[in-house]
């Protein structure tokens, strides 16, 4: 229940900021759709094993929420770490602060560029990060906007 309410005042916290945003810099709210259009991927629900609106609903909700705690805990991670990045190594009562080499490899791009140009091989190849799920709540009366061969005043008159 609390968090209930904490989900939607977020969300009404994020209404008037558009809201505010929307007078000062309206282009900002402006999203490009034709930029954004992402195939389905291939194993989608079929016609047959579509869940039910409720279970979709239920979900999207549990979705957004554990966004907004995930959004919350990442805050709260990075304001402890302003503290903790500047302490040297060592105990601190019951916790002991060190650093430890990182396992993971990431590509050194400015090498890679570099081995490129100087092999006349051209731009490096890049591809684009898999889509990102977006669920956004609807507003509670929405309003149909006519289709190209619908008069205008026939959505008014909805």
């Amino acid at each position: 229940m609390i968090r209930t309410l904490r989900s939607h005042a977020r969300r009404a916290l994020r209404t008037a900021a558009d809201a505010v945003r929307s007078t000062i810099a309206p282009a900002s709210l402006v999203r490009d759709r034709a930029e954004e259009t992402v195939p389905d991927p291939a194993d989608v629900f079929t016609p047959d094993e579509m869940p039910t609106a409720e279970e979709i609903e239920t979900a999207a909700a549990a979705y957004t929420d554990a966004c907004d705690e995930a959004r919350a805990a990442d805050r709260g991670k990075r304001k402890s770490r302003k503290l903790l990045d500047r302490l040297p190594a060592g105990i601190y009562g019951r916790f002991t602060v060190e650093r430890a080499p990182s396992s993971r490899t990431t590509v050194d791009l400015d090498e890679v560029r570099a081995t490129y140009a100087r092999l006349g091989l051209g731009p490096v190849p890049m591809k684009r990060c898999a889509p990102s799920l977006r669920v956004t709540e609807a507003a509670a009366e929405l309003v149909a906007f006519p289709t190209a061969d619908e008069p205008a005043t026939a959505a008014l008159a909805a």
